[in-house]
């Protein structure tokens, strides 16, 4: 398993606005297209949008990106979500083991 570490600078104001277009749509879509959303937060004092998003393996990503931009649903929102998006930084990120020492 992979995932995505996305952090979002939500544009002054917009935090509400991003919050429920996130909830109501872009989550939704990602569920229905087993692009499982493992984790949200909000770091306000940066006005971020942080999540993590999983998928099986690196190529998966691609297949699954292009799935959601194809998407209705998606498509329906147009230009909105980037009008709320200052700045976007995208990591992948696979899960370390880490055994105990006793």
């Amino acid at each position: 398993m992979v995932s995505q570490l996305r952090i979002y600078t939500i544009n002054p104001g917009m935090m509400d606005s991003w919050l429920k277009i996130f909830e109501e749509t872009i989550r939704p879509v990602h569920s229905k297209l087993g692009i499982p959303v493992e984790r949200t937060w909000v770091n306000a004092e940066a006005n971020e949008f942080v999540w993590v998003r999983s998928f099986k393996n690196a190529e998966e990503i691609k297949a699954k990106e292009e799935a959601y931009f194809a998407s209705d649903e998606r498509k329906a929102l147009g230009d909105i979500p980037q009008q709320h998006i200052a700045k976007m930084e995208v990591r992948v990120i696979e899960p370390v083991l880490v055994g105990s020492a006793e």
